[in-house]
């Protein structure tokens, strides 16, 4: 069974929240089959621009960039990342120094990036890097100062603080410039980014002891929040949430898989509400392998490929997790810092060295 909700905005608040313009690089060494370095820009996390070590030039991923920039900010930007892209190479070979690696594959990562809220011109930033899917080093946005949770990286964040044009640099990057093209990415893709998609809505289970899942798709803009009921009430028991992940066509998907024996599902009422721009929809029937159902392994073999695209980084979105990193005291040099234009509000600093 399914119902929707309409819950009615004033016009006014139609396109209204907090939007953001992001950036992801990622670098890989050793034997890997995959780009050395690719670099993705995104627009309320929609993807707008991407770049990669094998075609060695910037492109535009929307039509809305492609038709309101020419030649020159796509060779601005080939050429900013080729510079990035020798800086991420050196930075590995620091990291692999200090962290006493000599072989293997290994990642080295930046995200940053800006936030504005449209309505109260709030606004906020944020910029890390990481080492093999570890924080490594991140800049603190309202002190404006660089902190590394590993030893490791205590002498990057040091040298990065005591460099006053690097710090006045962010400042000026992530509070004015930044969020000038932010809102000139906003009016040039007006019309695709104030879309909206509603979601479809589908519970899925491989067999009756498998876990529930509640897969929502093809939603837009990003925002959605997925819960579950039992008999009435909000249940949070052995409920696992996952990312949110892009489709090829711009929108995005979500799962919550529910661990539930098939006694308790037969003798409760179990149901997945998912919640996206005013609008609530609930499902209570699952969709199995079995009859007219549609299959749950297709589905899920394509969740699996595109986080394994997120994890190298081409659509780039990388969670660093938050361990204590082992007691090593090298400080090893050989930082190039490379420097960027302001022109196209990517990134304005240098890039942090390993």
């Amino acid at each position: 069974m399914r119902s929707v909700v309409l819950l009615l905005l004033g016009a006014h608040l139609a396109y209204a929240g907090t939007h953001s313009l992001k950036y992801f690089y990622t670098a890989v060494s050793g034997d890997i089959d995959f780009p050395e370095y690719t670099a993705v820009g995104l627009v309320d996390e929609g993807q707008f621009f991407y770049f990669d070590s094998k075609a060695m030039k910037a492109v535009p991923k929307t039509e809305w960039i492609r038709q309101n920039e020419g030649a020159d900010y796509w060779d601005r930007e080939t050429q900013k990342q080729i510079g990035t892209h020798q800086n991420f190479k050196n930075n590995i070979q620091v990291a692999m120094q200090r962290f006493n690696q000599s072989t293997g594959v290994h990642t080295s990562q930046e995200m940053y990036g800006c936030e504005w809220d449209d309505q109260t011109g709030a606004i906020d930033a944020f910029r890390q890097n990481g080492y093999d899917g570890e924080d490594f080093v991140y800049l603190d946005f309202k002190e404006l100062r660089w902190i590394s949770p590993v030893v490791q990286g205590f002498s990057t964040a040091q040298k990065l603080n005591t460099n006053k044009g690097f710090i006045e640099s962010d400042r000026n990057y992530f509070s004015t410039v930044c969020i000038e093209w932010l809102q000139k990415y906003l009016q040039y893709g007006k019309s695709s980014l104030q879309r909206k998609v509603s979601p479809e809505v589908s519970l899925l289970q491989k067999s009756s002891s498998s876990p529930v899942m509640c897969h929502a798709t093809g939603f837009y803009p990003s925002g959605v929040t997925i819960s579950w009921m039992k008999n009435g009430q909000e249940h949070h028991e052995d409920v696992n949430l996952g990312e949110l992940l892009p489709n090829e066509d711009g929108t995005f998907q979500k799962t919550s898989t529910l661990r539930v024996t098939p006694d308790e599902w037969k003798n409760n009422q179990f149901s997945c509400v998912v919640e996206h721009q005013g609008k609530s929809v609930t499902e209570d029937k699952i969709r199995t392998n079995g009859g007219d159902s549609v299959p749950i392994m297709p589905i899920v073999g394509v969740v699996v490929a595109v986080v394994l695209l997120i994890a190298i980084g081409v659509v780039g979105f990388v969670v660093y997790k938050k361990k204590q990193g082992e007691d090593n005291r090298r400080q090893t040099t050989g930082f190039k810092p490379v420097s960027g234009s302001d022109d196209d509000g990517s990134n304005s600093s240098t890039q942090p060295e390993a």
